[in-house]
């Protein structure tokens, strides 16, 4: 250390001049954070000044507590300067002179008791302020401690080393931070962006932060946080205005979920449930729209795991007093404090949403319109939440022409029916009519219609619910008529299965898989089906689409053979008089299977040659 004329130059702590290259040069991906970090330690200095005067009243000489942000363009400087606690010449050495030391840190310390609860402070890691540094050449600190009589000045250009001096100019109590800019960093004494950049961070701070530029003056933050507010002081009206704003949405919220956590892990969330689908919902990235506020300072809404993929449709924020934040506030560590609160928003959106199932299903349904797949989504993951999800899930049905619960699908299930029975397909009215359904119109046995997309991969993780298994209608091992002896006998003649789903093999070959007798279908000669296990059709096609499989695998063809075309193949089959044109109507039937289910035919122009044949030999 030397000394001329009481200016001390004094070496950054050995740890400092390591990490404070780069810290300036890699830790914040953003620069506008240096104005957050600063905003957020004035703002603390502000509340410690508050806190002190509850015992020092004297302490607290000026009304009001306030953050000033000057520019000036002339000299590329930018101040920022507030009335708190303020500095003495010790604690300016020992808050700027030492990475990760705080005073902020040292304060709540030894601090003790429910007090703990009436101070609102942030800097956990005292390394903000040095982000100063992405932008300035020089950081000048000027800091007067509330109820001291000197002003000490700082200064360093983030070097290795410090300067530290008695102040000529002696300065109300606070401290006031200068920022020599760079060049090319003009754009921070540039009004607008000052203002979006408090806007975006800084909004929320309880105290008023105020833009002065060529001597006019104005406050640019609202210095109120409505979620802090209790519910019953806020309106209907301020509710709405508040989600527009933090949702840039011109609707109004379908809910409101306004909760504050108390105990081990306290927070607060203000979300909102928009009520029309959101504009991104389906976007590959997935992105959640959620605010993460620590003591109303902003810090995230990207790569914050607060709210799960599935709830990306949720606005608003979630404000915490417990999470711990990595030394650039930019990305959160691992902590199962983060995961407690995520579990505790899950399990009271979810709750919220089940209360509407019950007590209001036509809103209910205006809300799964919109946000259902999402939501179901979550089925598809390894979560806790599974049961809930499936509760609240609403699907059509072949007996309903409305929405019901899985809940509601399975009270209604006939004694003799074991299972849950579903089909897929891109449209509602198209899957009513679909011959793999013929039995079970039959029968009674209701079917869920399933039409988005996410249905086929969340039962591949589903397979049950109360105890019922989930199954596709395609499935080659459904059967329909069990318990039932039923003679398949027309004009005195029994059908030869054997020999029938043989000839069916022969004649088809590769095509198949395997041929079987149908114990589903009624009204239809043939349709397709898969083995249990196997990848369901609708399921398999996707994946081909999206290139991840190349070609279609042979499915399980099920024919009725009580059907009159089936029978007339028997019967030539018993007279030992099949020929080519028998073939043909093999071909036709399984051609015809194919396009019912959407499967791609193996030769679209043969199929229409035989097609043509056979309408010849009926004209």
């Amino acid at each position: 250390m030397t000394i001329n004329d009481d200016i001390e130059t004094r070496k950054f702590d050995a740890e400092v001049g390591k990490v404070l290259n780069l810290m300036i040069n890699s830790l914040y991906t953003n620069k506008d954070i240096f104005l957050r970090e600063l905003i957020s330690n004035a703002s603390d200095a502000c509340d410690k000044l508050r806190y002190e005067a509850t015992t020092k009243p004297d302490l607290l000489k000026n009304s009001e507590l306030a953050i000033t942000i000057a520019l000036n363009s002339e000299k590329n400087q930018l101040t920022v300067r507030d009335n708190g606690i303020g500095m003495n010449k010790q604690e300016l050495i020992e808050n700027l002179g030492t990475i990760a030391r705080s005073g902020t840190q040292k304060f709540i310390e030894q601090m003790t008791g429910d007090k703990n609860k009436d101070v609102q402070l942030i800097g956990q890691f005292g390394v903000g302020f040095y982000s100063s540094f992405m932008v300035a050449d020089k950081v000048i600190v000027k800091s007067r401690k509330a109820g001291e009589d000197q002003t000490w000045m700082w200064s360093s250009e983030g070097i290795g080393e410090f300067t530290i001096q008695q102040s000529e100019e002696n300065i109300d109590y606070g401290t006031e931070i200068t920022l020599e800019l760079k060049s090319g960093e003009e754009i921070y004494v540039d009004k607008f962006r000052i203002q979006h950049i408090v806007n975006t961070y800084s909004d929320h701070i309880s105290v008023p932060i105020k833009l002065i530029e060529k001597d006019k003056e104005e406050t640019i933050n609202s210095s109120s946080a409505l979620w802090a507010k209790s519910k019953s002081d806020i309106t209907k009206e301020e509710y709405n205005e508040f989600y527009k704003k933090v949702a840039v949405a011109g609707d109004e919220p379908w809910m409101t979920l306004h909760n504050k956590n108390e105990g081990t892990i306290e927070y607060t969330n203000l979300l909102f449930i928009p009520s029309t689908r959101t504009f991104d919902l389906f976007h590959p990235d997935r992105k959640r729209r959620v605010k993460l506020y620590i003591k109303k300072v902003f810090i995230n809404d990207e790569v914050i795991d607060v709210i799960p993929s599935y709830l990306r449709f949720l606005r608003g924020i979630v404000d915490s007093e417990d999470l711990p934040l990595n030394i650039s506030r930019e990305s959160l560590q691992h902590s199962n404090v983060l995961q407690k609160i995520k579990k505790s928003i899950v399990k009271k959106v979810l709750s919220e949403l089940a209360k509407k199932v019950t007590n209001d299903r036509d809103a209910y349904i205006n809300f799964w319109s919109n946000f259902g797949p999402a939501l179901k989504e979550g089925l598809c993951e390894p979560i806790d939440e599974k049961d809930e999800i499936m509760d609240i899930c609403l699907f059509k049905s072949l007996n309903h022409n409305k929405f019901i619960t899985l809940d509601e699908y399975v009270k209604d299930m006939p004694s003799e029916q074991d299972n849950i029975y579903y089909i897929s397909g891109e449209d509602e009215d198209k899957l009513r009519t679909h011959p793999q359904l013929e039995g079970f119109k039959e029968k009674g046995f209701d079917v869920l219609l399933f039409t988005d997309s996410v249905d086929d991969f969340w039962v591949n993780v589903n397979h049950q619910y109360k105890n019922k298994t989930l199954k596709s209608v395609t499935r080659a091992d459904i059967n329909l008529e069990k318990n039932e002896s039923k003679a398949k006998e027309k004009d005195g003649k029994k059908t030869d299965d054997a020999q029938l789903t043989e000839y069916f093999k022969k004649v088809l070959g590769s095509l198949v898989q395997d041929v079987k007798i149908s114990k589903k279908l009624t009204g239809s000669p043939a349709c397709l089906a898969v083995a249990e296990g196997a990848m369901d059709i609708r399921m398999e096609r996707f994946l081909r689409d999206q290139k991840q499989l190349k070609t279609s695998t042979a499915k399980i063809l099920e024919i009725n053979s009580e059907h009159k075309i089936v029978q007339s193949i028997a019967e030539k089959l018993a007279a030992k008089q099949q020929n080519d044109a028998t073939d043909d109507l093999v071909k036709i039937l399984f051609d015809q299977a194919c396009v019912i289910e959407g499967e791609p035919v193996d030769n679209s122009a043969g199929f229409a040659q035989r097609i043509n044949s056979v309408l010849e030999q009926v004209l």
